[in-house]
């Protein structure tokens, strides 16, 4: 099949990979633009930029898709087909409805649950038993076109959004490579979506990070992990940040405020832990303001009268 891919970040490598190594004629990449990155701030290429020039493919990066050159030099391409994963910007109606089996999309959640641009971080801060990823085409709406085909993941308590997103695009891929040639044969009806089960996964900001400490340990792990790698979950010591890089649930009867710094059995899963609404969250990985992350044991050998202290709320 003649495909047009579009993707942007390391993880929208593996389904390009796919492609290529299911015999489709990839026309064209499509990535956004090189950006600043870097203490000297110098211009750096996308990841799948990258990959795509080192297998000789023609890449594509406009800055944006409403300008109707940008449209017409995806569409003089002619694909039968434009595949998706993680690009990052808008599709225009012009390019959605030009190729003639549309606009396959890489979607790591199980549709329609967890729609918009965060599915990962919310099927681990909402506690899904259950996560995966979805191949639909685009329509008008936001993730809300029909289904081709979908993959469960059951959930593990060490998931991080950070590690989950790579499997899952990888899952992705492998689903791509098996699905997508039987689509172009006719052999895969699309699935309309039920729209009354749908949630949506909001774009994260630096805020969302703050720890609320009156909020439930269970919660709370969710969160630390559900943040990671980004915006992370991080609370206010002593003037400065502290981050909580990873931590732990444990199901205790406190009676402490929340906020509270507890030192815990040496035979626990955790050193140190904070009192919450309900039940201690174990810190075992911390990152000082300024400083590198480290473990807990060794924050507390610096840091001897950190229990017995407070956490407060970033206000």
């Amino acid at each position: 099949m003649r495909v047009i891919y579009m993707g942007t970040p390391a993880y929208a490598v593996t389904p390009l990979t796919a492609l290529l190594e299911g015999g489709h004629s990839v026309v064209g990449v499509v990535t956004q633009p090189d950006r600043p990155a870097g203490r000297g701030r110098g211009l750096m290429p996308p990841p799948v930029k990258v990959y795509a020039e080192s297998q000789g493919l023609r890449v594509l990066q406009p800055a944006t898709l409403r300008d109707a050159i940008a449209q017409a030099e995806i569409i003089a391409l002619e694909p039968e087909v434009v595949v998706i994963a993680a690009y990052g910007l808008i599709l225009p109606r012009a390019v959605v409805e030009a190729p003639p089996l549309g606009c396959v999309n890489l979607h790591p959640s199980l549709l329609p649950r967890h729609r918009g641009p965060s599915p990962v971080a919310f099927t681990i801060l909402e506690g899904d038993e259950i996560g995966g990823v979805s191949l639909m085409l685009l329509d008008r709406g936001t993730d809300s076109g029909p289904v081709l085909a979908q993959e469960e993941r059951p959930s593990m308590p060490e998931d991080t959004t950070g590690a989950l997103t790579d499997e899952l695009f990888s899952r992705g891929a492998d689903l791509l490579a098996r699905v997508l040639p039987a689509y172009g044969r006719g052999e895969v009806t699309p699935v309309p979506q039920d729209g009354s089960r749908a949630t949506y996964a909001r774009k994260l900001t630096k805020e969302d990070g703050a720890i609320r400490w009156e909020l439930s340990a269970a919660e709370l792990w969710r969160q630390v992990r559900a943040f990671t790698p980004w915006p992370g979950s991080y609370t206010r010591w002593r003037g400065g940040l502290l981050k909580v890089v990873e931590a732990v649930p444990i199901p205790e009867l406190v009676t402490s405020a929340p906020g509270s710094v507890l030192r815990l059995p040496s035979d626990g899963p955790a050193p140190v832990g904070v009192a919450t609404g309900d039940g201690v969250l174990g810190l075992v990985r911390v990152q000082p303001e300024g400083r590198r992350v480290m473990e807990a044991a060794e924050f507390m050998r610096g840091y001897g009268d950190f229990a017995g202290t407070t956490l407060t709320d970033v206000s």
